[in-house]
Parts: C-alpha cells; structure tokens; sequence
C-alpha cells in the first residue's frame, strides 16, 4: 500500500468549521478546502460572507471553493462574482443544474469564459461530466465535481464512472476531477488508482489517516480489548 505522501490525488479537506479547516491547514497532505451551505448550516454559520472572509483570512494561501446558494440563475452570477473577487484563491460552487432541473451550462460558460474559477458541483452522470467540460474555458482554472459517494449508495460502483470522467475531462487540461462525498478512507486509494486529480474529505475520515498500513493483526488485538475494556467499564454479568 502506497504512503499518503506518495499519492498523486490531491486531497482536499471538505467542511465548515474553522476549528477543523485550521487543523487540517497545519497537514501538509491537506492541499485544498471546500464547503457548501449545508455543512456551513450544521456547523451554526449564520452570516455567509463574513465566515468566508474570515476563512479566507486564516487560509489565505490554498484554493477553498464557496458556493452560491441562488436557484435563479441571474442571482448565481451575481454571487459567483462576489465571491470570485474575495481572493485569487477561490473557486467558485456552481450547482450543475438548479432546483427546477434546468442546466447551468450557459452560466458555467459565461462565468469559465470571463475568467471565473470554478467548481462545478453535484455532477452524478457522465452525461452531465461531458456537458460541463463542453463549456469550460480551456485557459480558466475549474474543477468538476462528481459525487462518487452518493453514487455508491444507490447500490452502484462508481469506480468506473469516475475513470470515465477522467478520460471525458482530457480535453480540457485546467480542469481538474473531484471525487466527491467519500463514504470511507480506501476510496482515497480508488480515487489515486484511476488517476482522479482531487478528492474532497471530511476530517472525521481525514483522522484515520494514522490508520493507513497497519498491521491487521495488531488492529485485530486492538478490536478485542476494546470490546473487552467497554463490557468491564460496563460492569457487565451474565
């Protein structure tokens, strides 16, 4: 198995608590952040702008991706303006499509062509992989988002289709693959595997990165005294 330090996907820390995000600033395997307004709720954030700002402030030196929250898609160009221009670091969250189903293609053009960095967001289709990088700027920056966790919960692999997205985005070499909503830490070693650029991880999976290599029997030893530790503390009888 192949040390972390050793991989070629970028790994990118995905949440919205600045505790969390300055804690994995300080890991130098962490290259990246981003977060959406639905981790930014549950960590009680109630003022958008200057959370981001103040983010920004702490981490002023690695691309952190914020999106906008709009459904109407004039509205989303407007905030994806605003937010481009609070640092050079930013990449901007655009929904692939909005609430009523209807494609952000024309503002992902607008937006990549007048030099908008960004981050297309919620992609769980080649289809939709192969739109997007249609309208992306080949000079401008941007990532593409595939949520390969929510695809695996419908029961689907989605190795393949992430190998897939990789092959449709050749075409355009400022745009990078996202690995999105990983459900367990080996899909950073999948993610690596099929030569994804990025893949985005919460913090509660980022800790068991010390886990990486260990020698199965030890953590097989480790499992049975913690079972055997919590019956005693539990003041167990039979």
């Amino acid at each position: 198995m192949r040390a972390i330090t050793d991989l070629r996907v970028k790994i990118f820390a995905d949440g919205a608590d600045k505790a969390g995000m300055l804690e994995m600033y300080a890991k130098p395997y962490v290259t990246g952040f981003t977060t959406n307004p639905t981790l930014m709720r549950k960590a009680g954030i109630t003022d958008y702008r200057a959370f981001a700002k103040e983010i920004l402030r702490a981490i002023p030196d690695r691309p952190i991706s914020f999106e906008v929250f709009s459904d109407e898609f004039a509205e989303m160009e407007r905030q994806a303006l605003e937010i481009a221009g609070w640092g050079d670091n930013i990449y901007v969250k655009v929904p692939v499509t909005n609430t009523r189903r209807e494609s952000a293609y024309d503002l992902v053009k607008r937006l990549s062509g007048a030099g908008v960095k960004l981050n297309v967001t919620a992609l769980a289709t080649l289809t939709q992989v192969r739109d997007v990088a249609s309208v992306l700027n080949c000079h401008t920056p941007s990532y593409v988002s595939v949520f390969a966790g929510r695809i695996a919960d419908t029961g689907r692999d989605p190795v393949p289709l992430m190998a897939a997205a990789v092959e449709l985005l050749r075409i355009n070499p400022k745009a990078e693959l996202i690995w999105a909503s990983p459900r367990e830490l080996f899909n950073i070693f999948q993610a690596d595997e099929i030569g994804c650029h990025i893949i985005t991880v919460t913090n509660d999976i980022l800790k068991k990165l010390s886990l990486v290599g260990r020698d199965l029997s030890d953590y097989s030893l480790e499992t049975v005294r913690m079972f055997y530790d919590d019956a005693q503390k539990a003041h167990y009888q039979l």
